[in-house]
């Protein structure tokens, strides 16, 4: 089986030490720290551009999965993060916690722009109050950037038309558009959804619009696509490592997506990481359904896991890609944890949830109704 033949061998196969624990090579000059904010806590260091590793001390960790352009579910599962505020002014509550989401936000649902614009408007606000917020590359995100739009909504194309439009309102300036796109994105939807029947027969006109619109902000160089490049394909706070599909640490994605040569863009695409099924966006390996698994399949996927986890020196590792139909979930003796649950409405429309790490501790965050599920991270080692 193919699973059988998924190899180790790019990994640096040695036990992990001080000085072996890093997926990349990171000058020391990449590192910055985040102030402790109001609290005791040490600042958070962060190494690597995009950032690859995270300090953070004493700081509560909450894993949010796939988001694919639904902006209320977005916010919902933020708000039960403790995250956001409940009062529509999307502001940062979290004080000194971490958020860390795991990609895939574009495609299937209309407002993936404004989702990226509150992601940034949060990490803005966080790193005041000596917090952080990661986001992890998907495979959709490398599949737009591609030009794959093969799964974008109708909705999505009016969006990147919108934002455009709003850009050049904002002089171009692309840091002041992009940070409160979330807060203006539903006013423009609005006015546009009134105007939509004037559109009548010029529909197919709207649509390549719409997709000149995306392509301009997604292709390799462009500025959604720069954009996405700050984001890591696999990122390690503390001794957890975050990636969306599963690891296999070759961390090329953002160097392909800032690359404005076109006529050699084609040969710069990092193959093993973003397609294929062990790649490190695409890989489902760890997030299958294990009833239908032979023992020694479970026994082999397991060995892989760990000798992963142990030359990365983590306790576990968290996915999305995947959804649950269980919900969040651990497996593999609680060294994964699956957080994909679909709950955008263009997949599943699931309730949200989100996975919340303290310490030696982690409970799943259903809502404050439902009851926690509790486990020491002790029992992952």
């Amino acid at each position: 089986m193919a699973m059988a033949s998924l190899s180790l061998n790019s990994l640096p196969m040695q036990p992990p030490s001080q000085h072996s624990r890093k997926l990349i090579d990171v000058p020391s000059s990449a590192s910055l720290s985040y102030g402790s904010g109001a609290g005791t806590l040490k600042p958070i260091v962060i190494s690597g551009n995009p950032p690859t590793f995270v300090s953070a001390p004493g700081r509560r960790i909450v894993a949010i999965g796939d988001l694919h352009g639904d902006l209320a579910k977005a916010r919902c599962a933020l708000e039960l993060a403790g995250v956001l505020s409940s009062d529509g002014r999307d502001t940062w509550t979290g004080q000194e916690t971490v958020l860390v989401q795991l990609g895939d936000i574009l495609d299937r649902g209309e407002d993936e722009i404004a989702i990226l614009s509150l992601l940034r408007s949060l990490q803005i606000q966080a790193k005041e109050h000596g917090g952080a917020v990661f986001q992890v590359n998907g495979n959709h995100e490398t599949m737009n950037v591609e030009g794959d739009f093969r799964y974008v909504d109708s909705g999505a194309f009016d969006e990147c038309s919108d934002f455009l439009e709003y850009l050049d309102d904002c002089g171009h300036n692309w840091e002041d558009a992009f940070s409160s796109w979330a807060e203006v994105s539903g006013s423009w939807k609005g006015e546009r959804k009134m105007s939509e029947s004037s559109w009548g027969p010029w529909n197919l006109v709207k649509r390549q619009k719409g997709v000149i619109a995306r392509s301009v902000l997604l292709r390799p160089g462009g500025p959604l696509a720069s954009e996405l490049a700050r984001h890591p394909v696999v990122l390690k706070v503390d001794d957890w490592v975050f990636c969306h599909g599963g690891l296999l640490p070759h961390h090329e994605v953002s160097k392909w997506m800032t690359n404005v040569d076109e006529a050699d863009n084609e040969s710069q695409i990092p193959f093993i990481a973003t397609r294929g099924y062990d790649s490190v966006v695409w890989n489902r390996l760890y997030s299958r359904d294990t009833s239908d698994l032979e023992d020694y399949h479970i026994e082999q996927i397991q060995s892989i896991l760990d000798s992963t986890l142990q030359v990365v020196g983590a306790k576990a590792m968290v996915v999305g890609h995947t959804p649950q139909t269980t919900g969040v979930n651990c497996k593999y003796n609680c060294s994964i944890w699956r957080v994909d649950v679909g709950m955008s409405s263009g997949v599943h429309d699931s309730r949200p949830e989100v996975l919340e790490i303290r310490g030696d501790k982690t409970r799943v965050i259903r809502s404050e109704s439902d009851t926690f599920s509790e486990l020491q991270a002790a029992d992952f080692l």
